[in-house]
């Protein structure tokens, strides 16, 4: 299952060429990818395909269905017979440029630690897919080359765009298995990787009231302020942690200027949860509320949108049996697996249905998201790992070979 004298060839080897992986990296990161920044996600697909490129890889650009984002970019490499196996990571970012700026957020390595926009989130993981590739095509030239390998990058998958998973369902078809390069934990030999993930409903809630004086009137009108806001604390009261279902209202507007009995009120947020039926039942008392509600005596409507849907990744037979691999492998390389249900959504969502899935295959880090630093608020920018680098592509170079064989 693993080859000692093939594993101590495949650490050394990446030990010397850790710091020009490195430099592929860094030059990654320096380039601003924030998911609106549809020139700066362009300008690192064209980067990133440049490198594989060279390990013989073919480019091709696809536009983003949604207007004023930047293309997917597939990259394919076709095979001798072999199965087909999509490796998926992303190449947008959270961070505007101006909040990089302000926050002095760009790379910088500090000790084991390697900072900057997307280090961890993801392009971390990009760089494990080119490590694993690199090696396989240097110690397993057959088995590279008998492969399809299709790598797939999302644009948009901070928005998580329905388009680039439709996109990879199609390119996938038939495939031995989609892995997901999102980050993951990793520390002395024990890694995180992820077999099930929340889905999410994106909602609106709207309440219409009366406008009237607020002095002269103030019993005449219908405060929707009032009414959204006890339509809010009955969304909060749908949580239960022990059903592993969240509600979190994230935006709220509402009214005009303060002598004036609001007529609408508006807010945006977000239901999660692991299990389908868990899930329906949320978005079931969600659309419930839709009706009259009465709030301090006056009485407002409420109306209630789904704006968008991404149904669980629930646990499943196809991604057991990727675990299993990974979790063979890791044994025999003296490391151990620990599988995590995490809540955060991925193209993963996506593919799990239809493609043995897998995530979490990335490097590992901390504070994703993250571009302030303030060690006394207890800030810290977010951060790739660095000792995960080599552990995480050894674990899946050697479990692409069993799965493989």
């Amino acid at each position: 299952m693993v080859d000692p004298a093939l594993r101590t060839a495949l650490q050394a080897f990446l030990a010397e060429g850790l710091d020009d992986y490195l430099a592929i990296l860094e030059e990654w990161v320096a380039i601003n990818s924030f998911t609106a920044n549809a020139e700066g996600v362009n300008a690192l697909g064209a980067a990133t395909a440049a490198g594989f490129t060279r390990l013989g890889f073919r480019e091709e650009r696809i536009p983003s269905a949604t207007q004023g984002f930047g293309d997917h970019f597939v990259l394919t490499r076709p095979g001798n017979g072999g199965p087909a196996i999509g490796l998926v990571s992303h190449l947008d970012t959270v961070f505007p440029s101006g909040e990089c700026a302000a926050n002095d957020f760009a790379w910088r390595i500090d000790g084991d630690r390697v900072f900057g926009p997307g280090t961890v989130d993801i392009k971390g993981g990009t760089l494990i897919i080119y490590m694993v590739l690199d090696t396989l095509r240097r110690f397993r030239p057959d088995d590279f080359d008998r492969v399809t390998w299709t790598v797939l990058l999302d644009a948009s998958e901070e928005t998580l765009s329905e388009d680039f998973g439709t996109l990879c369902l199609d390119r996938l078809a038939g495939a031995a298995a989609c892995l997901v390069f999102e980050g993951g934990f990793y520390d002395e030999g024990v890694f995180k990787l992820v077999y099930t993930r929340k889905g999410m409903a994106k909602f609106r809630v709207r309440a219409t009231g009366r406008a009237a004086h607020a002095g002269a009137a103030h019993a005449d009108g219908a405060n929707a302020i009032v009414g959204l806001s006890a339509a809010i604390g009955e969304i909060a009261g749908f949580t239960d942690y022990d059903r592993e279902i969240t509600f979190n209202v994230g935006f709220v507007t509402g009214g005009t200027v303060p002598n004036r009995v609001p007529h609408a009120a508006e807010a945006l947020g977000e239901m999660r949860a692991f299990d389908d039926d868990v899930f329906r039942i949320g978005l079931e008392r969600l659309t419930g509320l839709a009706g009259e509600m009465t709030a301090n005596g006056s009485s407002t409507e409420i109306h209630v949108d789904v704006l968008d849907t991404t149904p669980p990744w629930p646990k499943n037979e196809r991604t057991a049996a990727l675990m299993e691999v990974w979790s063979g492998t890791a044994e025999a390389l003296g490391w151990r697996i620990v599988p995590e249900a995490r809540g955060g959504l991925s193209d993963g969502n996506h593919t799990w249905s239809q493609i043995p899935t897998l995530d979490g295959l990335g490097a590992g880090g901390g504070n994703a998201h993250c571009s302030e630093q303030d060690p006394a608020a207890g800030k810290e920018q977010e951060y790739l790992y660095l000792p995960s680098l080599i552990p995480k592509t050894v674990l899946n170079f050697f479990s692409i070979l069993n799965l493989i064989q």
